[in-house]
């Protein structure tokens, strides 16, 4: 239907004005109120980066990410409700002109092991007599460049940068490192998003695991598992049909079907691989699925954590992927909280989405007009659910070089059902 007839008065046979679709404040109609669930608090507002990832701590302290291109920093911490600054300082955050190099003109980030390059998850364990509370620290080692027509890229990946740093929240010092060989993290990896279960019986070494999505846009996703311990680490379902995008997926935010609109490159879709990723309390399975899919995936973290020595593991763990059905949509980042429910975060509709695995059902959370691209979840020991909106769908690199996205972005919270929590039965 064409925008004028939206926006014309419709007349009857005998000329009277009726109400059109543009206005409909005096219909008799039921109406679409935009909104559901509990009552949503505004927590914070972003007023110069826009943010990522997030975390909460033990004590009400909380750190937000910042992909770089050109901002200052890429991890900060909040300082009151409208500020933040860089952390654990100005000196661990790369300057810009340190984030990337070329090789042969190939462009490829920095790889350096030790400053921060371009961040995008975080994670909080709790303190226990083996680790202090830690904010463990996802930096994929690619940020995004932009050459002189304003076409943004993103260089590949080498050792050292991308990384997973844990962070001592007592003294606010980086106490462990791990990298990644390139037989695991590819040149065009990308870590998205991780997990812990950090019980001693969960790997070899006794010091637990971590494991990490790996979302690749260029077509190589899957898991990549850390044995905190011993530093080693493997993939699983790497291009596995559960962990790819599907082909040619054209999503809604606001009621308009989103192209990507990108300097540079023909107009296409979103190509974003495995995205969310939750581990129940039990830590028995692992919940996960692609950006652009509607589909919703678990796996025993059995499967993933069987070493490489294992010839047959991998056929193992492609045989015991279980497709958990439908959730009404496209999901980005998971949470979970300690009734063993998760969380995922639905761009398209404005929502958290919840899947029970009692009901094994997508059930409905909350709903909001302000929930603009939910990206980042966090649950709290406060038992509030925390979200970063940062309307994504709006930045200048999916849309010919403008940006649509309005100061200030925002971190939403809500209180979780059921007297939920934070998971505390994985450290």
């Amino acid at each position: 239907m064409r925008s004028s007839l939206l926006s014309a008065i419709a007349l009857t046979a005998s000329g009277a004005a009726q109400i059109t679709f543009q206005n409909s404040s005096t219909t008799i109609l039921q109406t679409d109120p935009g909104n559901y669930g509990p009552e949503i608090e505004e927590y914070h507002y972003y007023y110069t980066q826009w943010p990522i990832g997030l975390a909460i701590s033990s004590k009400g302290r909380f750190f937000a990410t910042y992909t770089r291109g050109s901002y200052a920093y890429t991890l900060g911490e909040v300082v009151n409700k409208t500020a933040e600054v860089p952390y654990p300082s100005a000196s661990l955050n790369l300057p810009v002109s340190e984030l990337n190099t070329s090789w042969n003109e190939i462009p490829f980030g920095s790889n350096n092991s030790t400053g921060l390059i371009s961040v995008q998850a975080l994670y909080i364990t709790p303190e226990n007599a083996r680790r202090p509370e830690t904010l463990w620290v996802v930096d994929t080692g690619r940020p995004t460049i932009t050459d002189g027509s304003g076409a943004p890229s993103m260089p590949y990946a080498q050792p050292g940068g991308p990384k997973i740093l844990g962070i001592s929240l007592s003294n606010d010092t980086v106490y462990a490192t791990y990298t990644f060989p390139a037989s695991v993290h590819f040149p065009d990896s990308y870590m998205n998003d991780i997990r812990f279960d950090l019980r001693p019986t969960t790997t070899s070494s006794g010091a637990g695991v971590a494991y990490i999505v790996d979302s690749s846009d260029e077509g190589r996703p899957g898991f990549i598992v850390l044995d905190l311990g011993t530093g080693e680490s493997w993939r699983r379902l790497t291009q596995h049909p559960s962990t790819l995008r599907v082909d040619r997926d054209v999503p809604s935010y606001q009621g308009v079907p989103f192209y990507q609109r990108t300097i540079g490159q023909p107009i296409q879709t979103l190509r974003e691989g495995l995205d969310g990723i939750q581990i129940s309390p039990d830590g028995e399975t692992v919940y996960y699925s692609p950006l652009t899919s509607d589909y919703l995936y678990s796996i025993p973290a059995a499967n993933l954590l069987t070493p490489p020595s294992d010839p047959l593991a991998e056929l193992t763990a492609a045989n015991n992927v279980t497709n958990l059905g439908q959730r009404g949509g496209n999901a980005n980042g998971f949470e979970g909280d300690s009734n063993g429910l998760v969380y995922q975060c639905m761009p398209e509709h404005n929502a958290i989405y919840v899947y029970d695995p009692q009901t094994k059902m997508t059930e409905p959370f909350v709903r909001d007009p302000r929930i603009i691209w939910p990206d980042g979840a966090s649950v709290g020991e406060d038992g509030y659910l925390y979200m970063n909106i940062n309307q994504l769908p709006r930045q200048p690199n999916w849309n010919e070089g403008v940006d649509g996205r309005v100061f200030p972005g925002a971190v939403l919270r809500v209180k979780l059902p059921g007297g939920g929590g934070k998971i505390m039965s994985l450290a």
